[in-house]
């Protein structure tokens, strides 16, 4: 199959780009500007690497020619400072994705899958586990924004007949991730315990998320590019809760030292508990989760050690 994938240059990107040169895809990356490739692609891959802007009609027109499918992992914004200019997070994501829509229209692509927030969208949980049913009420605008454009893509779907996949991912972790925005609870908190910096922790530990490793992200992706049936949208997690204190524990078990840390004033924004339900998924999809979170801090932790050899100790 011929895909395209935007963004696939980042974090979970080039583990999706990954996982499916695996399969044989062949993949056209589309990055912005002066963003080089990952890794050296072997000659057996099939891959193109494109630069451009996603606000640019012509630069996507160019991107999708030709392809069976688009993937959609870019965003401009993060949860924690997206209030910060809801305009700029509406104006760079939203109305891109539109325009994305509006040639995949005229280029008669027929299907796309989109990453969405399993950790935002939903906001304060009623219950728990979440399920897709769940009521969706995001407290913060990068959670409003993705359910806007979820909204667009089956209102594209009804009159265009553009199979949407939107796949709502928890907490991912792992290799590649940007440890320098702070954006991802596991990778900031290795990195600084292995720099024998404290950790911050935001409110009293109690706060719990659900973590997904991101190789199994990549395989939710490979899943969703042959995935047929009526569904559109399903959650992508482990199922399973993790308390930011017992996060710190299983980290220091790993790297068998102690771990300082210190608190700081909760934060408005931040929900006590979010653990999605994947059934559907695993129904679905035929997708779910292998890599126990302790064996992905082991090797989120290996990474970061290889990576930062010389602030490692």
């Amino acid at each position: 199959m011929k895909c395209v994938l935007f963004g696939g240059g980042g974090f979970i990107g080039s583990a999706v780009a990954d996982r499916l040169l695996l399969d044989g895809h062949f993949l056209r990356i589309f990055e912005r500007p002066r963003v080089e490739p990952y890794r050296k692609f072997e000659t057996y891959e099939y891959v193109e690497w494109m630069t451009g802007d996603l606000l640019s009609a012509h630069d996507v027109s160019d991107a999708i020619d030709g392809v069976d499918v688009v993937l959609h992992l870019v965003s401009t914004t993060l949860p924690k400072s997206s209030n910060d200019d809801p305009i700029y997070d509406v104006q760079s994501n939203l109305v891109a994705t539109l325009q994305l829509l509006n040639t995949m229209v005229e280029k008669k692509i027929p299907k796309i899958v989109f990453i969405s927030s399993g950790g935002t969208v939903y906001g304060t949980p009623v219950y728990l586990p979440i399920d897709e049913r769940h009521p969706t009420d995001p407290l913060v605008s990068y959670g409003i924004t993705k359910l806007a454009i979820e909204k667009y893509l089956l209102m594209f779907e009804r009159i265009h007949g553009i199979k949407s996949i939107i796949l709502r991912v928890a907490n991912p972790f792992g290799e590649r991730q940007r440890i320098e925005t702070a954006q991802g609870a596991i990778g900031v908190f290795l990195n600084r315990a292995l720099c024998h910096q404290p950790i911050d922790i935001w409110g009293n530990g109690s706060i719990t998320r659900d973590y997904i490793y991101i190789s199994d992200v990549a395989d939710a992706f490979a899943c969703a590019l042959s995935y047929s049936g009526q569904k559109s949208v399903f959650n992508i997690s482990s199922g399973k809760g993790t308390s930011i204190h017992t996060l710190i524990a299983l980290i220091e078990d790993v790297l068998n030292q102690p771990i300082e840390y210190r608190h700081l004033p909760e934060r408005p924004f931040d929900v006590p508990i979010s653990i999605l339900s994947n059934e559907l998924a695993r129904q679905e999809l035929g997708w779910a989760p292998n890599v126990q979170i302790r064996e992905g801090i082991v090797r989120t932790a290996a990474w970061i050690k290889k990576t930062l050899p010389n602030r490692v100790t």
